[in-house]
């Protein structure tokens, strides 16, 4: 792959992750170009970058979906490289291929890559060949109810309907017994039609009590593949994460060389180029199957540059100029633990449920090793077009002990006002026994959270309460961190909208 330095680069993407972006670019003296919808227009990200296009309307299929929009702004800009961040385009091998035939850079895999691992079935196909571990279930597309009761059959009650085409938990349906099949088959392949314009749906054993585990991979164009470690993301609402950290506390030296080792054979499988994400389920026994790769910089990412001091957004940049990876297999180390838990503008006590609204507060943590990825300021409003992550905070330790005590810590000192949010759910987890002693699953929030766990305002006593009441936890006397007294304004519980 010759080498070509970037000069310029355009972040096909908003918030957050824009920003983030840019800022890695920058340090790297590449300019940046910012394209924004009309909703986004005094977003931190349009004033970060060297300079900003708006590109339409909010809704996001008139603007951040546009390919030949972004494709003219690229030209009219003399642009090298488009970073697509995750999510809208980013694993769009249409919009790679627009990029590469106007003679600019996408900074991702191949479109080829990305077609076969958005395609589940094809995934597996792929991978199967590389004896990564999958999960007992159909090789193909189910053609109908009478194919699906007997491989159901064959591999037991309960099962796992999947749309081929899907991700989000979208298409997925949990069959417990033969006299749902028919119902949950057909729900799944019209959410599937709906959501991605592909009925196709496919069956796999349900593996019950799993942990979702996921390794990052990076490849360059010569060759070298690495891991770069686990994350542990099984606290999920509506198969969507909310906490991920890194390390797993379950993996065993020789369990994590053996999964990660099974993510590079998946990123082998289709001559993988980039930064990357190899999901497995873990199950109670130890044993672990490949759910997918998803072909991009995940939100988590974050976690994995804290325990390894790596910045995977220069690294994509280097890989993309056609650099060889700076550091084999062996150089990687694991340097203390990190937690992630993402913002949301959600109401947990009301089934995490949307709360758009204008943020009359907003301070976030600081202090000795923590991270704050944001792309609102005070006084900015929710839009009601895109996702409603407001934020991630990260958190670094030599410990997990003291990353989770960190991590509360941090929560307690961040301040938002005008909208519910995750936090005190996000709280709740990190005083709650399981979690503490890393006892949990992806059932974690439908096995050990109430929503009335967090009325009454402080998220220790509510988390205790809830523990105590399952006979989980040990006394605890640690104080809410006296952080939020800094602020004139409480803490976050008590600056929520009513």
């Amino acid at each position: 792959m010759a080498r070509k330095k970037i000069r310029k680069l355009l972040v096909a993407n908003r918030g957050e992750i824009a920003l983030r972006v840019m800022r890695s670019a920058r340090e790297m003296g590449i300019r940046t170009v910012a394209v924004f919808s009309e909703a986004d227009r005094s977003a931190p990200f349009v004033r970060f970058a060297d300079e900003a296009v708006c590109i339409g309307p909010p809704p996001s299929k008139e603007s951040y979906l546009v390919i030949d929009r972004l494709v003219q702004v690229c030209r009219d800009l003399d642009v090298d490289a488009v970073h697509p961040g995750y999510g809208f385009l980013s694993e769009n091998g249409e919009f790679a291929r627009a990029l590469e035939k106007a003679g600019i850079i996408f900074i991702g895999p191949s479109p080829e890559a990305m077609k076969v691992m958005g395609d589940k079935l094809a995934a597996k196909e792929a991978v199967r060949k590389f004896d990564v571990p999958l999960v007992p279930g159909t090789e193909g597309a189910v053609s109908g109810v009478d194919e699906a009761m007997k491989v159901a059959k064959t591999i037991k009650f309960p099962i796992l309907i999947k749309a081929a085409a899907g991700g989000g938990g979208k298409g997925m349906r949990v069959v417990e017994r033969e006299a749902d099949l028919k119902e949950g088959l057909e729900r799944a392949i019209s959410e599937a039609r709906n959501a991605f314009g592909d009925g196709s749906v496919f069956i796999e054993k349900y593996v019950a009590g799993p942990r979702h585990i996921e390794v990052q991979v990076m490849a360059d164009a010569h060759g070298n593949t690495c891991y770069l470690f686990e994350r542990e993301c099984s606290v999920q609402r509506r198969h969507q994460k909310v906490v991920e950290e890194a390390p797993s506390t379950v993996l065993t030296p020789a369990m994590r060389q053996r999964m990660g080792e099974a993510a590079v054979n998946v990123a082998r499988s289709v001559n993988y180029v980039g930064a990357g994400t190899v999901e497995f389920l873990l199950d109670e026994n130890g044993d672990f199957y490949f759910m997918e790769m998803n072909t991009r910089l995940q939100v988590e990412h974050p976690v994995t540059e804290m325990i390894t001091g790596l910045d995977l957004v220069k690294l994509q940049v280097r890989v993309a100029e056609g650099e060889k990876l700076p550091f084999r297999q062996e150089d990687l180390a694991i340097k203390g633990h990190a937690i992630e838990v993402r913002v949301y503008a959600e109401d947990p006590s009301n089934n995490f449920l949307p709360d758009i609204g204008t943020l009359t507060t907003y301070r976030p943590p600081q202090g000795p090793g923590v991270r704050v990825d944001d792309g609102f300021e005070e006084g900015m409003t929710i839009p009601i077009h895109y996702d409603p992550m407001i934020a991630k905070l990260i958190v670094h330790g030599a410990t997990r002990e003291e990353a989770i005590a960190r991590m509360e810590r941090a929560i307690d000192d961040y301040a938002i006002g005008g909208v519910e949010t995750t936090l005190p759910f996000c709280r709740f987890t990190m005083g709650h026994a399981a979690f503490r002693k890393g006892a949990y699953d992806t059932h974690f929030v439908r096995d050990h959270f109430r929503p009335e766990a967090l009325e009454g305002s402080d998220p220790v006593e509510a988390s205790a309460a809830a523990a105590i009441a399952a006979g989980l936890l040990e006394v605890r006397t640690t104080p809410v961190a006296a952080g939020t007294q800094n602020h004139g304004t409480a803490s976050v519980w008590k600056l929520r909208r009513r």
